[in-house]
């Protein structure tokens, strides 16, 4: 087993510790950019169904900043975004590079992407079922909660999966400039200086995460659908 490793990983014994520890940096980047990008996102897009004509909560001014907002965000190429945002990261969690530096620009260059995802799938909810809550008197704050967030969990979860696979990637090219991770790991080891086997383990790893996430996902997808 152990000569297979070598043949196929000869450089593994050593880079090993490191790549363990890019893993890390990579799944603690998951962990609290995606988990804030996940919320801000969901937020946003039950904003903007609410607010636009015809919504629950009609503010078409307050719609238009957040429409034009997301659409000016999702056109700047992600590695041009996060070197503007540097300054906003020294100034929200002070330091603008390393991980903790990536944290505002992963978030600034998902929310945007998954927040119109969410507004798709809450606007493919049934119109009768929202009129019906109205009838029976519920508030706006209940028929988000139960009604729009409620019906749309398989739709939410689909959503999320693919915004998972885009979030790794930006990751990845967040890693290339500096914030560390797995793409930082890649474009040092297995670019830089050659090492292939490098690039192909580190590839492996991702579609391995990726591939665990999806089977989450779809698992949920299954439990909700009525």
């Amino acid at each position: 087993m152990n000569e297979i490793i070598a043949y196929w990983l000869p450089h593994i014994g050593k880079l090993g510790p490191e790549l363990w520890e890019c893993l890390k940096q990579t799944m603690t980047m998951v962990a609290v950019s995606g988990t804030i990008a996940w919320f801000l996102g969901v937020a946003i897009g039950i904003l903007l169904v609410v607010t636009k004509k015809g919504g629950l909560w009609e503010k078409p001014w307050l719609f238009v900043v957040i429409d034009k907002s997301i659409d000016i965000l999702r056109s700047i190429p992600f590695i041009i975004l996060i070197v503007l945002l540097i300054p906003v990261s020294r100034f929200i969690v002070g330091t603008g590079s390393g991980v903790t530096g990536s944290f505002v620009a992963l978030v600034f260059g998902t929310v945007p992407f998954f927040a119109r995802q969410i507004e798709t799938v809450l606007s493919e909810i049934d119109k009768g079922l929202i009129e019906a809550s109205l009838a029976m008197g519920f508030s706006v704050p209940q028929i988000i909660l139960g009604v729009y967030l409620k019906e749309s969990v398989p739709g939410i979860t689909r959503v999320t999966l693919i915004t998972f696979v885009s979030f790794i990637g930006i990751t990845a090219i967040a890693g290339a400039i500096g914030a560390g991770g797995l793409g930082d790991f890649a474009i040092r080891y297995g670019y830089q200086m050659g090492y292939r086997d490098m690039i192909w383990l580190t590839v492996l790893i991702i579609l391995a995460i990726i591939s665990l996430v999806q089977c989450l996902g779809q698992w949920i997808i299954r439990q909700t659908t009525h």
